[in-house]
């Protein structure tokens, strides 16, 4: 029998802020099942939904996502110093910081996390496509590479299941 998750104030507003941005559950689910579909011939969207959901009850992923939208706020609220200003809003190349917040997420459920968001934040399917066209006016330097992590985790959490690693 499965023990009830009790959702934590934390993890409360982390999903709202995702939803917030315009990031649902499912959004996450397909990047998840665009990475494990040709490794799980029977995945569904049910397996891919269950494994974000478990990567968001982690507090470390709760806090990288707060963070990190905090800061893309401020940045689209041009209420950032320069020269952070300018490189969190054109989102730098050479900055990486959204990057390391990201990898916090990722390490989670072990390396094999990381050839996953590598693989996705170069592809930029699904959300993280819309999550990058700058042509909105919002930023989303920090969301875009947090939501790749979280599906990487998920991703990564699936394998594990699979390998009878993990629990439930």
């Amino acid at each position: 029998m499965a023990k009830e998750h009790k959702v934590t104030a934390l993890e409360k507003v982390a999903r709202e802020w995702l939803i917030e941005r315009g990031v649902t559950i499912e959004d996450i689910a397909e990047l998840v099942h665009y990475l494990q579909s040709k490794y799980h011939e029977e995945l569904t969207m049910e397996d891919c939904r269950h494994n974000v959901n478990k990567v968001l009850q982690k507090r470390e992923v709760q806090n990288a996502i707060l963070t990190g939208i905090q800061l893309d706020k401020l940045a689209e609220d041009k209420q950032l110093a320069e020269p952070l200003q300018s490189t969190i809003e054109v989102d730098e190349s050479l900055y990486g910081v959204d990057e390391i917040i990201a990898f916090s997420i990722v390490n989670v459920y072990g390396s094999i996390g990381f050839t996953n968001y590598g693989y996705i934040d170069k592809q930029k399917p699904g959300i993280l496509e819309k999550l990058n066209d700058k042509s909105s006016g919002a930023c989303h330097t920090f969301l875009d590479d947090i939501v790749g992590a979280i599906a990487a985790a998920a991703s990564s959490r699936l394998a594990h299941s699979a390998a009878g690693d993990t629990e439930d």
